[in-house]
């Protein structure tokens, strides 16, 4: 797989604790409507560490069955646990539709340099899904090395890296280590940008959560070579990410959408509701930014 362009980190709606399934084939409607380039369920931004199995995997089938193969999926597997991560993968591999799996270094346990190459091997040897690597030491303490990523490169399951950590020093070391052979996507929408400009092929995001269009022309301009507009649409955004990321995601951006109709605010415990004060800020950057709602 050649993945390129911007793919969107989806939010998980919830209504009275369950999984809003209307709302979320809606969100998929949305996105594609968007131009969106593709989509990954069950990461971060879509609250997968408080969902059961269960839930992602309904998660994960609605999303594969309202996008009807337009574009590609790439479904969150992931945890500390190099067993459960192959057994999920295994799972979710039957789903036919999902292209590949984002699987996160592990958390918690603080594996070494070694510890994480062969977690992903193994994921890769025996999960039934290419393997998307997900750096994001912010969440996990623990961070590959770029000669890990080179060498985990190496493998034929291995197929990209969404890289999370904002660094463009770790990012263009990480760009020369695997020497083209895996895409390099940006898992951080202030250095999308500039990590694409430098050889990456695209992102993950947030922000395209809410405005798939900008994101994508974004990621299509700059790796046209048409800086100009790339610039442009990276400085449009930016106020956003910003706001985005003024509490603990995905807080902010549900409580966006929940303005704009798309699906209620809620989030899972340990996370909460922003303060009146804070949802007062993002509601003046939608309008800022020209949401309506």
């Amino acid at each position: 797989m050649n993945l390129r362009g911007a793919y969107t980190a989806l939010i998980t709606p919830f209504r009275n604790g369950e999984v809003d399934v209307d709302a979320l084939r809606d969100l998929v409607e949305r996105q594609i409507d968007g131009g969106i380039d593709g989509l990954v369920p069950c990461g971060t931004t879509g609250e997968a560490a408080t969902m059961t199995a269960e839930e992602q995997l309904l998660v994960i089938r609605t999303v594969v069955d309202a996008a009807e193969g337009r574009v590609p999926i790439i479904a969150g597997t992931g945890s500390n646990d190099t067993r459960k991560t192959v057994e999920f993968t295994r799972e979710v591999a039957q789903i036919d539709g999902v292209d590949a799996a984002l699987v996160v270094v592990p958390y918690y346990n603080k594996p070494d340099q070694e510890g994480l190459f062969r977690h992903f091997t193994q994921v890769a040897d025996e999960g039934g899904l290419p393997v998307v690597l997900y750096n994001v030491p912010g969440r996990t303490v623990r961070s590959f090395t770029p000669a890990t990523v080179g060498r985990l490169a190496d493998h034929d399951n291995i197929i990209a890296i969404k890289e999370a950590t904002g660094d463009m020093a770790f990012d263009t070391e990480v760009l020369e280590a695997v020497e083209g052979k895996i895409n390099v996507m940006s898992g951080d929408d202030f250095t999308t940008f500039p990590l694409v400009a430098c050889g990456g092929t695209g992102c993950v995001s947030v922000v395209s959560n809410l405005d798939p269009t900008s994101m994508s022309r974004m990621c299509e301009a700059t790796l046209e070579g048409d800086f100009e507009t790339a610039r442009r649409l990276h400085m449009k955004i930016q106020p956003l990410a910003r706001a985005l990321f003024s509490a603990p995601n995905p807080v902010p951006t549900k409580t966006i959408a929940s303005k704009l109709g798309w699906c209620t605010p809620e989030v899972r415990a340990p996370l909460y509701d922003v303060s009146d004060e804070v949802r007062a800020t993002l509601e003046k950057v939608a309008s800022d930014y020209g949401f309506e709602g």
